[in-house]
């Protein structure tokens, strides 16, 4: 089954589920370090905003007192003689309370903003940072789309976690104390009541919780899933129409999708059930602390109940002001679990190992005097040369002529798939070096090895004489240009993707790599010539306008060593004799490390290896390998086909 239709059907079994652990809470708080002080000032706003809301309820209790009870009403040890003094009095404290929380919700939030958006930078930044070191082998075995899900959908729940959740857990727990407080002293006896609503909403947020929990990774990880086919199919659109899949890529889509929609609706019916049980449940208490209450109420003097039902109004109140941010902190429930999912994830490509480099060999300029002795600079004289510490303190400097050889490699992606076995090859200074072969028999992984993406666990690669696992991979990787087959082009104008081979070339630079790629005619020829915009990965370009610019950014960065991976395979016969010359100015002096399906272009190769299964069967020049009447024979004439 083609790639992009069984990724719609893998197993679960094998797929990275993330597990919440106990340190994601902390390691999510602790984005907001860098806010500690400004969040003092939060937590002062929203103390002043409960303050107000409960002060206001509180209140009630000397209003109604002062105005049912006989005689003149007190407050704060004044006395009104005229009740409707009194009143109006009370209003304008009543007024300036509540403008005291109004302010401190206005401050809070406004502040709560700035920390959200610079939260999301903070986590979004960390992630791409600590991606740009991982391995290659890292993006080989993770799609595209359930990757980016990690910067969308897992940033943003954590943000809403961030900004959202946090305060109004803070803010609800604040209003619960304080009204717990003020509570306890209008009446210690309806008081332990509502203790034992308290203790079944949190038995009832536990269990719920829990099972919501479970189902929200389980959610997260499916939208990863819905992400990665989504960008598969994208980006495979031909051929899903060339082979009329539309339906099959379809049925895959609602498979993972309602798998997706499952997920969801298992966790978000856990989380959002809390909020109507626990509404019912104040209900029910509010009923029957009101009918206590009233019984109560019934039995007292005439001259005692103005004051108890000032007690019994404010404490209804209160108790509504109690359950409401109880049934708050319910309900942030599934964005707090769908935030700390969303961590797990993000903090699961945190936490894999990056790209190590334990190399200490260092790639520098360098000028050769007369006698031969070679010197660093920092000018860009064309020559190299390895920088090589030694343990006793002195430096030795080897100058790059291309020299690379391997000594009985072998290789796997996976510990029990080998790849290559007991491969040894050199290539001397300056040599073309082709490979040849079936799909599969090693070609690309001997170019993944010479550039350090995978390190070689069984025998050595030498480079000028040195193990390139003591070259710094930056380094290594700067004396290598690559052409690919799969070209990648970059949003920009086509003078920037050719700089993109050295930073710092020059417009008259990247013009000349252009000529010496043969792709300054055809880019002279667009709207704005150099300054035409590319986007889409250049889809306004040919594929061979796009490969020819690719090799012009090669050509810029005017490495010592080349590799081209197919890089010809995409671009029809008058395209690549046109590049011919140019790639063999590009090649001039240069060892070239060439893979090609198409053998016309390897056949002026210094040495041709054939490969099958891992293990060179031949090598030779053209003429030699036809003399032999082997495998290279058998292609060349047509007798077997590559696979």
């Amino acid at each position: 089954m083609p790639k992009q239709l069984y990724t719609a059907h893998q197993s679960e079994k094998g797929a990275s589920r993330p597990q919440i652990s106990k340190n994601t809470f902390a390691r999510a708080l602790g984005y907001l370090k860098p806010y500690r002080k400004i969040l003092v000032l939060v937590t002062f706003c929203i103390i002043l905003q409960v303050l107000g809301n409960v002060g206001g309820t509180y209140l009630l209790q000397p209003i109604i007192a002062g105005i049912y009870n006989e005689g003149n009403p007190t407050f704060l040890g004044i006395e009104f003689t005229d009740k409707s003094v009194f009143l109006l009095y009370m209003i304008y404290i009543l007024i300036g309370v509540y403008a005291v929380g109004v302010i401190g919700n206005f401050v809070s939030n406004r502040i709560l903003i700035t920390i959200s958006t610079g939260t999301q930078y903070r986590i979004r930044s960390s992630l791409f940072n600590h991606m740009q070191r991982l391995p290659i082998r890292f993006f080989d075995t993770h799609t595209h789309g359930e990757l980016m899900s990690r910067y969308s959908n897992d940033v943003d729940s954590v943000n809403d976690f961030v900004a959202r959740s946090i305060p109004q857990i803070v803010s609800s727990s604040l209003q619960v104390i304080t009204v717990f407080v003020l509570m306890w002293f209008s009446s210690w006896q309806l008081t332990l009541c509502v203790c034992v609503m308290l203790v079944i909403m949190v038995l009832l947020v536990r269990f719920f919780g829990n099972k919501a929990r479970k189902n929200f990774q389980a959610q997260q990880l499916a939208v990863g899933k819905v992400n990665g086919y989504v960008e598969e199919m994208v980006e495979g659109q031909r051929v899903v129409k060339v082979f009329n899949h539309e339906k099959k890529v379809v049925e895959g889509f609602k498979d993972i999708n309602n798998k997706w929609r499952l997920a969801s609706e298992r966790a978000n019916g856990y989380a959002n059930m809390m909020m109507p049980i626990m509404s019912n449940l104040t209900n029910v208490f509010y009923i029957i602390i009101a009918t206590v209450g009233v019984l109560v109420c019934i039995q007292l003097p005439k001259n005692e109940i103005g004051s108890f039902l000032g007690v019994l109004a404010s404490f209804l109140i209160l108790l509504r002001q109690f359950a409401n941010p109880i049934n708050q902190i319910a309900q942030q429930v599934n964005v707090i679990f769908q935030a700390l999912a969303g961590a797990e994830r993000i903090f699961e490509v945190m936490d894999t190992e990056p790209e190590t480099d334990d190399g200490y060999v260092t790639l520098v300029n360098a000028k050769i005097d007369k006698q031969g002795n070679i010197s660093e600079t920092t000018e860009r004289t064309g020559v190299w040369a390895w920088k090589h510490p030694h343990g006793d303190g002195t430096l030795t400097y080897t100058q790059l002529r291309g020299d690379v050889r391997f000594e009985d490699v072998t290789f796997g992606y996976e510990p029990d798939k080998v790849v290559l076995r007991d491969v040894s090859l050199f290539a001397k200074p300056g040599q073309k070096i082709a490979f040849v072969g079936s799909t599969g028999a090693g070609k690309t992984t001997i170019t993944n090895l010479i550039n350090r993406f995978y390190d070689v666990p069984d025998g050595k690669i030498r480079y000028d004489g040195i193990n390139i696992n003591k070259i710094k991979k930056d380094d290594l990787r700067r004396s290598l240009g690559m052409v690919l087959q799969d070209t990648h082009l970059f949003t920009g104008t086509v003078m920037d993707n050719i700089r993109y081979g050295r930073l710092d070339a020059t417009d008259e630079q990247c013009i000349e790599a252009a000529k010496r790629a043969n792709a300054h005619f055809f880019i002279s020829h667009l709207p704005d010539g150099y300054n035409t915009m590319l986007s889409g990965d250049g889809g306004n370009l040919s594929q061979g306008q796009r490969q020819l610019i690719a090799i012009a950014r090669a050509a810029v960065a005017d490495p010592p060593v080349m590799i081209l991976d197919e890089a010809t395979s995409s671009i029809d016969t008058r395209t690549e004799w046109l590049i011919e010359k140019g790639m063999d100015a590009l090649m001039e002096g240069r060892t070239t490390f060439v893979i090609a399906h198409r053998l016309s272009t390897v056949r002026n190769s210094n040495a041709i290896m054939v490969l099958e299964h891992g293990q060179i069967i031949e090598r030779g020049s053209h003429e030699e390998l036809i003399a032999l009447k082997g495998k290279y024979y058998q292609l060349y004439t047509g007798a077997f086909e590559l696979s």
